[in-house]
């Protein structure tokens, strides 16, 4: 896992859904993918799909039928002819842009990008990880607070869990992002951070709870008897 990457993060994000179109060219040479020109992205599959077309690294335009300006069509010098209309799925991850598939419909499309969204409030938003993620000092400070009432302005509640060691975090007001702290608290992000530090609390803590906060979590339980998560730092038997 690449150092920088966020391990509460799961799945891709910022899913995306691009019509392009696989045009093939008298001269053999492998086909091309290009998206349809914003001009004419109203035209529906039928009257794409098999037409000729004229195009150009950037986008194509289809000619049979359609009254194209003649300074943009002096744009395209190359000509073609589509063969298929595909819905390309395409998303982030870890902050790299990455190619998910193709379908041939756009009902299948985002049937694709349903499956493959987390959605927020169903899943993936409740972690039990392993307490040597955090210092001894750190966890010192959590079991404190999880004795008393948390102080306002932290964002988080810590509470026990009954009949375990374990503690537990309910996260308030994620993801922990400029564009969604600003409004509801008037903050940013890195302003939470500095609160949280001018608590006192250890930076191992303040690291975990802001990496899965941005990754919109909003339940952490740390146990000693629960797995590693991969990515985050360990602090074993301080």
């Amino acid at each position: 896992m690449h150092p920088d990457s966020n391990p509460f993060l799961r799945g891709y994000q910022k899913l995306r859904i691009d019509r392009t179109l696989c045009i093939t060219t008298e001269d053999d040479c492998p086909p091309v993918w290009r998206p349809l020109h914003p001009s004419q992205a109203h035209l529906p599959n039928d009257q794409i799909a098999l037409f000729p077309c004229v195009f150009n690294n950037d986008f194509a335009l289809i000619t049979e039928g359609q009254d194209i300006p003649e300074d943009l069509e002096a744009r395209c010098q190359t000509e073609g002819v589509v063969r298929t209309v595909v819905y390309a799925v395409s998303g982030d991850d870890s902050g790299q842009p990455v190619h998910v598939g193709d379908t041939y419909s756009a009902e299948a499309a985002r049937e694709v990008v349903r499956r493959l969204s987390f959605e927020t409030g169903f899943y993936s938003r409740c972690w039990e990880i392993s307490s040597a993620h955090l210092t001894a000092e750190a966890g010192r400070f959590l079991a404190e607070l999880a004795d008393i009432a948390t102080p306002s302005g932290l964002l988080f509640v810590a509470f026990r869990i009954p009949y375990s060691p374990a503690i537990g975090v309910k996260l308030i007001a994620t993801p922990w992002t400029d564009a969604n702290l600003q409004p509801i608290e008037g903050i940013t992000a890195e302003q939470l951070r500095q609160e949280h530090r001018n608590k006192g609390m250890p930076e191992s803590l303040v690291e975990v709870l802001h990496r899965a906060a941005v990754a919109d979590a909003r339940m952490l339980v740390f146990d000693a008897d629960a797995p590693i998560l991969e990515g985050l730092t360990l602090y074993g038997d301080e």
